[in-house]
């Protein structure tokens, strides 16, 4: 079976178990084109799984059980494995059922076996409107780089962009005069997201000052440089943030993933539906995105009491009837 550099077999692979898995990713990054780090992470979960198993004595997938994988999943839980990757691994399981089916490996699919398995999503951390101004006015725009990191604050605040996205972004990807991007998200599905003017004028600044002064000898289409005329990597990205934040007396740790949970708050505090905002984040799932109807619970109560037929404010001056 061929092995990919994103894919490559480890020395502590668990036998027969570990087999099956190999094929999977081989066949997401082949024929899904999902990206190198999305089948790693797919690598790690499914290994993990698979050498679990080996050591409650299973050697074929064809023997396990959705009661095996949901006991793992709360085992980790126990342990106090975060809900972000509790829900990553459960959802590798699932695509790795149906594959295995698929394969003719199990003759049913184990992944609704896992639906015991429920895990309690973490409300979002958000900044507040605030300290996003805060954060948006801390680059100093007199030398390339400062002008750089305020476009893409004001990008990642505008757009919602997952750092992965932001990093790849090509120039002709973007559309300053129609004030769109278009977005290549995971699995390679494409979504155009809308910029605001704010976020329009700081990428144009960018484009006319600051990325012509970092262009290097091998630079090619890629819209936000380093340093070296390079692309920027995501550790880059974070740092940059970090530093910017610090800089704007923010307290706590502000990483890219915290302005993209802002952006999708305060576009829900501001009104917008949350189908739209699930189509600009990219959610494939709208249940992902009605997380962050918690967040903004106080302004949905309000919008109840105001806007329905059983719970209207009664208008000023008006009594109540007797009845």
């Amino acid at each position: 079976m061929r092995r990919s550099a994103a894919t490559g077999r480890g020395a502590a692979d668990p036998g027969v178990l570990g087999e099956a898995v190999e094929g999977l990713l081989a066949f997401l990054e082949l024929e899904r084109g999902l990206s190198a780090h999305t089948v790693a992470a797919y690598r790690n979960d499914l290994v993990a799984a698979a050498r679990h198993l080996q050591g409650q004595g299973r050697e074929r997938w064809s023997e396990v059980s959705g009661a095996d994988l949901t006991d793992w999943l709360y085992g980790l839980a126990d342990g106090g494995m975060t809900t972000s990757s509790l829900a990553r691994k459960r959802s590798a399981l699932r695509t790795f059922g149906r594959y295995l089916v698929k394969e003719g490996l199990r003759r049913d699919d184990f992944g609704p076996g896992l639906e015991g398995f429920k895990v309690r999503r973490k409300v979002p951390e958000t900044l507040t409107i605030r300290e996003v101004e805060r954060l948006l006015a801390s680059p100093v725009e007199n030398t390339p780089l400062g002008v750089r990191d305020a476009a893409i604050l004001e990008l990642f605040y505008s757009s919602g962009l997952r750092v992965s996205e932001l990093a790849g972004l090509l120039l002709q990807q973007v559309n300053l005069s129609e004030g769109m991007v278009l977005v290549r998200g995971k699995g390679s599905k494409e979504r155009v997201v809308p910029l605001g003017t704010k976020a329009v004028g700081a990428l144009q600044r960018y484009l006319d000052y600051a990325r012509p002064r970092l262009v290097g000898p091998k630079t090619g289409s890629t819209f936000f440089l380093s340093r070296r005329g390079g692309p920027l990597s995501r550790k880059t990205l974070w740092v940059a943030i970090r530093d910017h934040a610090t800089r704007a007396g923010i307290e706590r740790p502000v990483k890219p993933h915290l302005l993209r949970h802002s952006f999708a708050t305060h576009l829900l505090s501001g009104g917008a539906d949350l189908r739209s905002i699930q189509e600009m984040l990219g959610h494939a799932d709208i249940s992902t995105t009605q997380i962050y109807t918690a967040v903004d619970a106080p302004r949905l109560v309000e919008a109840h009491a105001e806007h329905h037929p059983r719970n209207r404010k009664r208008p000023r001056g008006r009594p109540a009837s007797a009845g």
